[in-house]
Formats: structure tokens, C-alpha cells, sequence
């Protein structure tokens, strides 16, 4: 057996921009891994985060560091031991779930034992912005049954409520990336529950959210930046109610399958959440996602341009990947 790894950096512009706490930016930059073996393709993609101190180079770099072991048949199981959880090793172990399925004929679905393949809403994001700009973008998605709100500033009462106003029916995710302080969280859950928010995302800071433990949390709490792999779940069961499993935390859909057995044997509501990238990174996620609690796989419908063969999405249902995609 012989297989061959590349990786390259794709662009691909968003329409308009999207902000969050952090910052703003109108292209999501990728990484693309393929593993070719005997005429067959698998292939991958992961979105370095700089957040997370990753950077398109850095992550370029520890790919073609894997490039001899891939050649020489390095199996997933194995990968999980020779490189450690984020976005780099997301998409080679995604690429090597696709040629997989390419080589046996078997989807991944069947392996994973998806229990369902049916199409599923995901959650539509409303980029930070000024509560009037908010207000109309939460206007124009009103149909939607599910809003993803970014928030993370002194102040979200206004944008908040502009939002709610301007889209009644529609079920809310408030996700404030770390944005929130001990100062100002009690008046913002308060006004979050008054406005019937199902979930709010990472309101402080991770390793900084131990007031989470101490407070009555009138709306259900999800880790994000404070979860990244299985080992982390444990010692989070007092501060928050569900967590947000992304392929680009965990390293691959190895470990976000044991990650989320592990969580909902805990007691955690899982959401399957995603950076924004294109519908080849999403596809693993769909996957994963069809007994979810909640399910954040938009990173398509925000993008101007997205791959061929891209997921299906009728309104905001998405629907599973064809093999043309992945898997």
C-alpha cells in the first residue's frame, strides 16, 4: 500500500462579512488535505483559528509532518496518537474517513451507524453588529426556526431584544465567544431569559467561567472555547449544561464520536457546531449530527461561493452529503 497526501489553501469569499467579539472577516480561509491510494481520493478540510493559536502555516507544516507516516499506512487510530486535537489533524483524519468509504464501497454512515439520514434545521448565524443592523438581518431570516445570535459586548440588552422583536417564533442560540464578564452575566442571562433564549453559548472566558458554577443559570449554558476534546468533559459537569462539539477542536470525527458518547452519557446536551468554512467541511459534522441536540452547520449559507457537489440546503434544513462530497 502506497498513499500520498497534499494539502493546499483555498479561499473562499463570504457574502458580506461576519463578526463576532474577536473581530470581522469577509473570506474563510481553508486547508484542503487529500490522500490519494490506487486512483481514489479522500479528502478533508479544517479552518486554522487563531484563537486557538493556529495559523494556515503552522497548520500546512504539521500536515506535511504526517505526509511519511500517511505514505507508510498510518491507520486513524493511529493518527489520534501521533498528532494532537485541532484543525490540522481534523483534516487528515476526515481525509482518510473518505477514501475509506472510496476504497471499501461502505459510506460512512454505515460505519458510524448513523441511526438517521434525513435532512435536519440547522441554526442560521447573525453576525455582531449595531441593534438596528441586527434587528433587520434577523427581519430578513424570520422563517428560520433557529437563530444563532452573536453577541459579546458590555451591552447586548438592546441588540438582543431588537432581535427577538424582529423575529418572534424563531427559536434563539445567543453565542457571546467569550465575550462576557462575572460584572455583567447575571443581567444578561436575565435578559435572555425574558426574551426566550433556548441556549447561550460561552459567555466568559474559558479557564475564567467558574462563576458559571455559582449562579442560577436561568438559561441552559454550552461550552465552546472551554471543550475541545473528551478529556475536558468531566471536569465542566458544574459549570455548563451542553457542549459544542467542532471537528476542528476535536481533530477529526475519531475523537468527535467518542467525545459525543461520552458527553450524552454524561448528561450533556450536544450541539455539532462548525468555523466557517465550505460544505466539504460541514459534511463529517452532518453526519454527526442526526440524533443532535442542536446542530450549527451554516458555514455554507454564509459563504458567497461554495465547493461543486456542495450539501444540499432548503432553507434551513441541510440535507446529508452525497459521495460526490464525502464519505
Amino acid at each position: 500500500m502506497s498513499r500520498h497526501l497534499e494539502a493546499t489553501i483555498d479561499t473562499f469569499p463570504i457574502s458580506g462579512s461576519f463578526t463576532i467579539s474577536r473581530g470581522s472577516k469577509t473570506e474563510a480561509e481553508v486547508i484542503t488535505c487529500i490522500v490519494s491510494e490506487n486512483g481514489f481520493c479522500g479528502r478533508g478540510e479544517c479552518v486554522p483559528y487563531k484563537r486557538y493559536g493556529e495559523s494556515l502555516d503552522g497548520v500546512m507544516e504539521d500536515i506535511a509532518d504526517i505526509a511519511d507516516a500517511i505514505r507508510a499506512g498510518l491507520t486513524r487510530a493511529e493518527l489520534q496518537r501521533r498528532m494532537t486535537p485541532g484543525a490540522a489533524r481534523n483534516a487528515v483524519d476526515c481525509a482518510l474517513w473518505d477514501l475509506e468509504a472510496k476504497l471499501s464501497g461502505r459510506p460512512v454512515a454505515d460505519v458510524i451507524g448513523a441511526t438517521s439520514r434525513k435532512p435536519f434545521v440547522t441554526a442560521f448565524t447573525l453576525s455582531l453588529g449595531e441593534p438596528e443592523v441586527m434587528a433587520a438581518e434577523a427581519a430578513r431570516n424570520a422563517y428560520r426556526p433557529l437563530l444563532k445570535v452573536k453577541l459579546g459586548t458590555d451591552d447586548d440588552e438592546a441588540r438582543l431584544r431588537a432581535v427577538r422583536d424582529a423575529a418572534p417564533t424563531a427559536r434563539i442560540i445567543v453565542d457571546a465567544n467569550e465575550g462576557w464578564s462575572e460584572e455583567n452575566l447575571a443581567h444578561h442571562m436575565a435578559i435572555a431569559a425574558e426574551t426566550n433564549v433556548s441556549l447561550i453559548e460561552q459567555p466568559l472566558p474559558a479557564g475564567q467561567d467558574a462563576a458559571l458554577a455559582r449562579i442560577r443559570r436561568l438559561v441552559s449554558v454550552c461550552a465552546d472555547e472551554s471543550v475541545h476534546a473528551t478529556e475536558d468533559l468531566a471536569s465542566l459537569r458544574d459549570r455548563y449544561d451542553a457542549v459544542n462539539i467542532k471537528l476542528d477542536k476535536t481533530g477529526g470525527l475519531t475523537e468527535a464520536l467518542a467525545m459525543k458518547a461520552e458527553a450524552q452519557r454524561l448528561g450533556f446536551a450536544v450541539m455539532i457546531g462548525c468555523m466557517v468554512g465550505s460544505s466539504l467541511a460541514m459534511a463529517p459534522a452532518v453526519l454527526l449530527a442526526q440524533d443532535a441536540d442542536y446542530a450549527d452547520l451554516d458555514g455554507p449559507l454564509l459563504l458567497a461561493r461554495d465547493r461543486p457537489d456542495g450539501l444540499r440546503y432548503e432553507g434551513s434544513l441541510v440535507y446529508p452529503p452525497e459521495a460526490t462530497l464525502w464519505g
